[in-house]
C-alpha cells in the first residue's frame, strides 16, 4: 500500500514562550509542543497528526504575527508533562497520570523563513478560506490545505517544498 500524503498544519506559538529561534536553538532542533489546552487542538494531535506532517510555525500574540518558519511533526502524540507540574502555567489538577487529558507532539525545524505577516496573508486571495483567517478562529492548531500550503510557500519564494509522508 502506498504511503498516504502528509497532513499539513498551522501551529501557533507566542514567541515570548517559544519562538522559531528557540526551536532552531533546541537540541536536535526539536521541541515538544506543550501547553495545548483546547480539546479540538488536542484531538488534531491525537487523531490526525503523524510523523512527517508539515507545519507552518506561526508567531501569535506579538507585535507582528505571522508565519516564521517551516517545521514537521517529529513524534506521535504523548502526554504533555506540564499538565502534572504544579509550577507550570499549564498545570491541570484534574488530569491524572493514569488518565492524562492533554497531549503534545514533538516538532522539528525544517527551515526558518522571513516573516510572512498576517496582513500579507489576509491580502492574498488564495488564502481567503484559510482557517487561520476566519473570524473567531482562536485555535492554536489548524489544518492547512495543500493549496494554502503552496500559496504560503509561493509568498515566501520557497518553491514547492512538501513534507515527506511517514504514515
Amino acid at each position: 500500500m502506498p504511503a498516504s500524503p502528509p497532513q499539513l498544519w498551522l501551529m501557533k506559538s507566542e514567541p515570548a514562550e517559544c519562538s522559531i529561534d528557540d526551536l532552531a536553538a533546541a537540541p536536535g532542533q526539536t521541541l515538544p509542543w506543550v501547553g495545548v489546552r483546547n480539546y479540538q487542538a488536542r484531538n488534531f494531535m491525537r487523531d490526525a497528526m503523524r510523523m512527517g506532517d508539515g507545519v507552518l510555525f506561526y508567531h501569535s500574540s506579538c507585535a507582528e504575527p505571522g508565519v516564521a518558519g517551516l517545521a514537521e511533526v517529529a513524534s506521535a502524540a504523548y502526554p504533555d508533562a506540564t499538565q502534572f507540574d504544579a509550577a507550570s502555567p499549564y498545570f491541570d489538577a484534574k488530569s491524572k497520570a493514569d488518565a492524562p487529558r492533554w497531549l503534545n507532539v514533538d516538532v522539528k525545524l525544517v527551515r526558518k523563513t522571513r516573516l510572512l505577516t498576517l496582513k500579507q496573508m489576509r491580502a492574498t486571495p488564495a488564502l481567503a478560506n484559510m482557517r487561520l483567517l476566519q473570524a473567531g478562529n482562536r485555535l492554536s492548531i489548524t489544518p492547512v490545505s495543500a493549496e494554502e500550503w503552496q500559496s504560503v510557500l509561493a509568498l515566501l519564494d520557497m518553491g514547492g517544498y512538501m513534507p515527506r509522508a511517514k504514515r
